[in-house]
């Protein structure tokens, strides 16, 4: 089965990824912010949070071209 006609089918649509792939790059951005802030050795760890956060952007907005292509 294709996942995206799956996802599709269960009501999900290409506006819910944009919002995704947006609340992700906002998240990481926050992430980051926090992270400068810190004092201590968690700093990079922060980073790296922040960093993983604004990956997800790039497949939530590619999810949302092929649940547009669905619909």
């Amino acid at each position: 089965m294709n996942p995206i006609k799956f996802v599709h089918d269960l009501g999900i649509k290409s506006e819910h990824a944009y919002i995704g792939g947006f609340a992700s790059i906002v998240i990481a951005l926050l992430a980051w912010l926090v992270s400068r802030g810190k004092k201590s050795d968690d700093k990079a760890q922060s980073d790296r949070w922040g960093i993983f956060v604004g990956h997800w952007a790039p497949t939530f907005f590619a999810i949302g071209l092929a649940l547009k292509n669905e619909e």
